[in-house]
């Protein structure tokens, strides 16, 4: 999502019309502007494209949530797994922040 100083824009995918309209009618109601991807250029939107997908293929498909809290708790947990262990390939299969460890000395020392 693209956000400058004073207008905020939204992108919109392709969809149902009813639905589109809708969002439409919603963006122009809290005073911002789409963002159209160019027909035939998905690359435009490929970032986006490739969370929704990881996002859908390793958490969504296969939970069913029972409660809006059940919900928040388990996203949260894939969130941070994926943002601190989770492989990327752009990353050469390396985490994008892994956790830092501090080594601490064992014993304590005493004066």
């Amino acid at each position: 999502m693209a956000i400058t100083c004073r207008q905020r824009y939204f992108p919109t995918c392709y969809g149902p019309e009813f639905v589109a309209q809708a969002v439409q009618d919603w963006i122009a109601a809290v005073g911002a502007k789409t963002a159209y991807i160019e027909p035939g250029s998905p690359w435009e939107n490929g970032y986006c494209e490739s969370f929704n997908a990881r996002f859908r293929d390793e958490l969504l498909n296969g939970e069913v949530f029972y409660s809006l809290r059940e919900a928040q708790i388990l996203i949260e947990h894939w969130r941070k797994h994926y943002n601190t262990k989770r492989p990327h390939s752009a990353l050469g299969y390396r985490p994008p922040a892994p956790e830092a460890i501090v080594p601490m000395d064992p014993r304590p020392v005493m004066h």
